[in-house]
Parts: structure tokens; sequence; C-alpha cells
């Protein structure tokens, strides 16, 4: 059986992917010189999309592209990707570089952006994950001090990732000064048993991390349900101290890490604030699922 070809848009045009094609002097391909966002589509709806538009947004502003579409425009590209390729659950990424240029580290004075979006299909983490969590190790963060811009220059994260995979663990969970900031793929959460039930803790946002949507949906449901959390600092050495961690992202949605550098988190099993918050998830989703 063939797998079909799925449509992607590329500078107003939908069509196959094999047929896409982007000048070999587009910023994107010579320096990295773009941004992207990942959305997740749940039952043929881009979840948070709102939110999703507002990151890109900032992360154009951030490193001065100007945003190619309004927000209805986007809104408009977006659901007709998804419907082209059959609706349900998606993994839908949008890119924007400057666009084509004579390669010259200075900036064009009048960029011409490309545009780029795709959409794969989305699959839930599997059952044996969820059951058995995943193993990550520490590494000292050695990204640049914007972390908060979606840039697609990702080769200090891939860098990361790989050596975590090279390691036998799923993820890296990344330090700099001491503290603990974020994987090198996904935001962070900690449980401390410090009150019946363990508080839920995060570190802030800030330029150090990614400000992801799947985070605040986490930080929204545990103040919705009375979840003890907060965001704050947390140091290397009370990883150690931790009942739970946790790594998200719209992919990965939420996955328990059960051990971290060789030694087990916790009892070492998906712990109970995991498992209360993914059901939460769950069914926050499914709500989006049925319309």
């Amino acid at each position: 059986m063939n797998t079909p070809i799925p449509v992607v848009h590329l500078n107003g045009q939908n069509l196959p992917a094999e047929d896409a094609c982007v000048p070999v002097l587009d910023r994107g391909f010579i320096f990295g010189d773009g941004v992207y966002e990942m959305i997740p589509v749940f039952g043929g709806r881009p979840f948070r999309l709102d939110e999703h538009l507002r990151r890109l947004e900032n992360s154009l502003d951030e490193v001065r592209i100007p945003n190619p579409h309004t927000h209805a425009q986007w809104t408009a590209l977006i659901q007709e990707l998804i419907d082209e390729n059959g609706g349900g659950d998606q993994s839908l990424y949008l890119q924007v570089t400057r666009g084509p240029a004579a390669r010259d580290h200075a900036l064009p004075k009048k960029p011409a952006p490309t545009v780029f979006a795709m959409s794969n299909p989305l699959r839930a983490p599997a059952a044996e994950t969820l059951e058995e969590g995943i193993k990550a190790i520490t590494l000292d963060d050695i990204r640049w001090a914007r972390c908060h811009i979606k840039a697609i220059s990702l080769l200090p994260n891939i860098l990361l990732r790989q050596t975590a995979l090279d390691a036998g663990a799923a993820e890296a969970i990344l330090i700099r000064d001491g503290y603990a900031t974020e994987g090198a793929a996904s935001n962070l959460f900690v449980v401390f048993d410090k009150t019946p039930g363990g508080v839920l803790v995060t570190p802030p946002k800030g330029p150090h991390l990614l400000p992801g949507i799947t985070r605040d949906v986490i930080l929204e449901l545990a103040e919705t349900h009375g979840i003890a959390h907060r965001e704050a600092d947390i140091r290397r050495e009370n990883l150690a101290h931790a009942s739970e961690i946790w790594v998200t992202s719209s992919t990965k949605e939420i996955l328990p890490v059960t051990t971290l550098d060789g030694k087990p988190v916790g009892e070492g099993r998906p712990g109970p604030v995991f498992q209360k918050m993914y059901a939460l998830y769950q069914a926050h989703k499914a709500r989006l699922q049925d319309g």
C-alpha cells in the first residue's frame, strides 16, 4: 500500500511535498534565518491557535522578519492545509524565513519572507511509555541567550538531544548556571513533596527557555483543579529530591521521566500527580476533538 504524499503550503500555494522547492539562496537555507511553530491538531481543529500565532508573531518581531500574513490569513491557510491532509489529529509545522537574498550577514532592506507549512499525522505516546516513563540525562545548556525565540537554527538542540539518545535516554534536561531550564525539545515540570500530593514546579518564563503552549495549558489545568503549583527556579541538585519529573511539548504532550542520570526519580515509575494531570489533559483534548 502506497503512503499518500502529503500536501504542503509554500508561498501561497498548496502542492504535493515532492513538488515544493525553495531557492538555494533562501536565508533559511544559508543562515538558518527564520522561525517556526508546531501546532497540534485535534479532530481537525488547531489547538490553541491564537496562542501559537501570538508566539509566532513574537518570534518574528524578535528577529525582525515582517509577518507575511494577518491573523485571519494565517487561520485560513492553516485550516485549508489541515483539510487538504484529511483532518483528524495532525502535527502542523509552520516556518517563516527571511527569504532569498544575496549571501550577506547584513539584513536585506526589503525581505520577501518564505512561508512554508506541512502537516504530519499526530500519534499519541505509546502506552508502554506512559506506563514506564522515559530516561533523561542532565547536560550543560550550550544554546544561545535568546531561547524564547522559536528559531529554526536548532543545531545546539539537535546535538544535546543526540547526546541523550547516545546515552540511552530519550531527552536531555538542560542546566544553565546551576539551574534546570527545560529539555532539549521540551518544557520541564518537577513535583516536590512539600505538601500532600506535592507541589508542581516549572521554571519561570524568560530568555533561557521557550514559552511552551502545552506548558501554559498544564498550569491552567493545575489552577482549575486545585493542584498546588508555582513557577520557580529549580536548582540542579534539587532534581535528585524530586518525586516526579515531566517533560512537555505540543507533540510529546506530557511524558514522565522515571530515570534521571541513571537513578530512579521518586519510586521509579510515573507518579500520582502525573496520572491526574495526564487524565485532565486528555479530557481537555477530547472536548476539542468532539467539537
